[in-house]
Formats: C-alpha cells, structure tokens, sequence
C-alpha cells in the first residue's frame, strides 16, 4: 500500500476531499519526522511508537580493500507496534 492508496482510502471512509486528506497525511509525516529529528518520540496508543533507537558503535569491513573499519554509534528511527496491532496482525494474517 503506498501513500497515495492511504489518501484514497481515508478519503472514501471520511468523504473529505484527497486534497484535504493528502495535506493532512503529509503534515502527519512531517510532525513525526519533526519530533524524532529533535529526539522526541511519539507514541500513538493502539498503534504504536515510533522511536529513536541508539546503534552502538561497531566494527564493520569495507570489503574492497579488506580493512576493518569504525562505524560510529548513531540514531535511527524505528516503529515499534503496540501489542494490541501485533495480535490482530498475528491473528487476520495468514502465513506463508
């Protein structure tokens, strides 16, 4: 499902203009984006969190000239889903 999906299908369930509900997507984006960019996380109950996570600093390999090399500790962001949307998932979706 791609962005544009979630706008058309939000706009039918609501019958507020794409338009509307694409502004409305992407000023959601930008204010998650915004928060985890000043390491703030944002936690939508029932969902989920979206989360800075740390990765420590490790040792990796450039594998053209085979020297080990440092990669320096640093943040990512993440999701983590609420328990709640794991069971349902784990629950409607079959596996493979």
């Amino acid at each position: 499902m791609t962005k544009a999906d979630v706008v058309a299908e939000i706009a039918d369930q609501t019958g507020i203009e794409k338009v509307a509900v694409q502004t409305t997507v992407e000023a959601f984006m930008n204010s998650v984006k915004k928060s985890l960019s000043t390491g703030e996380n944002v936690y939508l109950r029932g969902f989920g969190s979206f989360i800075v996570k740390e990765r420590a600093e490790k040792i990796g390999r450039n594998i053209s000239a085979k020297e080990p090399i440092v990669i320096p500790a640093h943040n990512i962001p993440a999701f983590k889903p609420s328990k709640t949307f794991v069971d349902k998932v784990k629950t409607s979706v079959k596996v493979k």
